[in-house]
């Protein structure tokens, strides 16, 4: 049984940080491209970043860039997301998933698996 968890969500004032966490299990995570996307309400699920199997290729979205960073645990079955310097526009529903295919992935439908996400409010 395939499971995708995020946790770490929460509120948090403009300038702040906050580290989300999603532990996967029922796939051989080690196998797998893995990314993070968010969805704020009434909009489009968005890329966030992404990173390859063994950790040592990042790509992210130009509105993150800089003030997040995406690793992975392989040992843990678990991928990180690192978010600093917190913008009110950063406020949405953090999604992490999991893709077969390619080296990093920016595409949605490119993921097989996906979390239930993780609400993330930025206040100013």
């Amino acid at each position: 049984q395939v499971k995708v968890v995020e946790s770490g969500g929460g509120l948090v004032q403009t300038g702040g940080s906050l580290r989300l966490s999603c532990a996967a299990s029922g796939f051989t995570f080690s196998t797998y491209v893995m990314g993070w996307f968010r969805q704020a309400p009434g909009k489009e699920r968005d890329f966030v970043a992404t990173i390859s199997r063994t950790g040592n290729i990042t790509y992210y979205a130009d509105s993150v860039k800089g003030r997040f960073t995406i690793s992975r645990d392989n040992a843990k079955n678990t991928v990180f997301l690192q978010m600093n310097n917190l913008k009110p526009e950063d406020t949405a529903v953090y999604y992490c998933a999991a893709a077969r295919a390619g080296v990093v992935s920016t595409a949605p439908r490119q993921y097989v698996y996906w979390g239930q996400g993780t609400q993330v409010t930025v206040s100013s």
